[in-house]
């Protein structure tokens, strides 16, 4: 991930951003953008705007304060999820609400359909640490309980937070994509640690291996955007 230090802020960035183009890094299957974010205290980003984007956040340390035309602010903890359909256009505001370092990762995933109304939904805490992955968003119409709605149909969120060495098998699919967030995760002979990530493609059986304490987020995508 490539480093961009700001006022209060340090964003590292997995694809394309901004004034940083790689016409070679521009989006993994649906995944446009993967953005690992450690704020100061009081740091944020001031209202700023998006449009037909599936922006999902995984807070991992502190608190993080969400606010848009919506309504009230909404507050999400370390293991907090968020998604913001921006739809057809939204503003909003994120920043640290509390007294020490936020950190929290974010995703830009293309969505199925343009022009809709924007949406917010936040649950907190969905994955207690433990063996396996967790299904945290997906965009399939049978969506266990608990699971955020993606408005894209071909790609799911999962988590990975085990307390003990653990072996967990992704998810078959044409692309996948893990981030580390903390500790360490073997795939194949590849060891990928805090801030590491993963580009697969191809469907061939694949395992997780952490020895220890670990968590990692698990993209699975059967599709690449489309634009007709």
């Amino acid at each position: 991930m490539r480093s961009v230090p700001e006022a209060g802020i340090v964003t590292r960035h997995a694809f394309s951003f901004g004034g940083h183009y790689d016409p070679e890094n521009v989006r993994f299957g649906l995944l446009l953008a993967c953005n690992e974010e450690s704020l100061e205290p009081g740091a944020g980003f001031g209202e700023h705007p998006h449009r037909d984007t599936e922006i999902v956040t995984w807070v991992v340390e502190g608190e993080l304060e969400h606010r848009d035309a919506g309504g009230a602010p909404h507050r999400l903890g370390p293991g907090g999820l968020q998604r913001l359909s921006a739809g057809g256009g939204v503003r909003h505001v994120e920043r640290n609400a509390g007294g020490t370092r936020l950190t929290f990762l974010q995703m830009w995933l293309h969505p199925d359909t343009f022009g809709d109304a924007p949406d917010y939904a936040s649950v907190s805490d969905p994955a207690p640490p433990g063996p396996g992955l967790t299904l945290l968003a997906t965009g399939a119409p049978d969506a266990p309980p608990g699971a955020l709605r993606l408005r894209q149909r071909a790609a799911a969120l999962y988590v990975g937070r085990p307390v003990t060495a653990d072996s967990a098998p992704l998810p078959p699919a044409p692309y996948r994509y893990v981030h580390v967030v903390r500790g360490g995760v073997r795939l194949g002979d590849e060891l990928l640690t805090a801030g590491d990530a993963a580009r697969i493609t191809g469907a061939d059986a694949l395992t997780a291996r952490c020895e220890g304490p670990a968590e990692y987020l698990v993209w699975e995508m059967h599709a690449e955007p489309s634009y007709g």
